[in-house]
């Protein structure tokens, strides 16, 4: 299906400068209510966020891709949605996500995965083949072992503060995310009122960042069957470039776009910038 059969749960409240609200409610799925908004209309693309981050922040890519129809949820522990009572491996979240997925009536959509995302956007391509037409990873790596980011970053990342401390944000943001945000922290600004908005609890945190730490997708790279754009910056302190080459090189068929100058958070301080690149990939050119 190109669109899901969903009521209009929003009229007159979808935000400026982005398509109106088809579906914004928790819906259940297994044993969670999952938090999840649908806009728009057109050919649907499923956006999953890094770990701990909410829909809201999604909101700069949205208004850059006003034609297709963006279905965005909270990731169970993150944001809105229920929080599991343990801890459970990255594969179980893409369950959980082709699940939710099928709830919402659609039989095969696009992907779009970052950071931890991305590594759960894997876990779906290989384990759910025919619900990725296409899959776009962002700012990920291929799990453990991979090529590892500065100390300092991955120090901070292991800290839930940057949700819930603006002042601790803004003092670590340039460290952990580097690129355009080491250049220029105001691009934060708006990304510190999504995150306050909706930060993740403690446990919610936690079980996610377990996942991220367990995670592998060397042995099943090369059964990614969906056509595969890998993005990067090249100044990430969290998830180093060599990470998206070796995605690039071990999907089969994959191809790579390196941002100059980018670092973590390209998706969400820079839009603009990549939005035209996955449109492209996503209408069918391969570069």
């Amino acid at each position: 299906m190109s669109a899901a059969p969903l009521r209009d749960a929003s009229a007159g409240r979808e935000p400026t400068g982005t398509p109106p609200i088809v579906l914004d409610e928790r819906v259940r799925v297994g044993q969670h209510r999952v938090r999840t908004r649908v806009i728009g209309e057109g050919a649907p693309l499923l956006l999953i966020n890094g770990i701990g981050a909410n829909i809201e922040m999604w909101q700069p890519l949205a208004a850059q891709l006003p034609h297709r129809q963006l279905i965005m949820f909270d990731m169970p522990g993150t944001g809105g949605s229920s929080t599991p009572l343990v801890p459970r491996p990255m594969y179980l979240y893409a369950r959980l996500t082709a699940a939710l997925i099928r709830k919402l009536g659609y039989d095969s959509v696009d992907v779009l995965g970052l950071s931890w995302g991305g590594a759960a956007a894997q876990h779906l391509a290989v384990g759910f083949p025919r619900t990725v037409r296409r899959l776009v990873l962002c700012a990920t790596l291929p799990g453990w072992p991979s090529v590892p980011g500065n100390p300092s970053a991955l120090r901070i990342l292991m800290d839930r503060r940057r949700y819930t401390d603006t002042d601790y944000l803004r003092k670590v943001a340039p460290t952990l995310y580097g690129g355009e945000i080491r250049r220029d922290p105001t691009l934060l600004a708006e990304q510190e009122r999504a995150r306050a908005g909706r930060p993740p609890g403690t446990w919610g945190y936690v079980g996610p960042m377990v996942a991220a730490m367990t995670f592998t997708n060397w042995p099943t790279m090369n059964l990614v069957q969906a056509p595969t754009l890998v993005v990067a910056g090249d100044d990430d302190p969290i998830v180093p470039l060599l990470n998206a080459r070796i995605l690039a090189y071990g999907i089969p068929g994959a191809h790579l776009h390196v941002l100059e100058g980018a670092g973590h958070l390209f998706l969400h301080t820079q839009p603009e910038r990549v939005a035209p690149v996955i449109d492209m990939f996503l209408n069918g050119a391969e570069r």
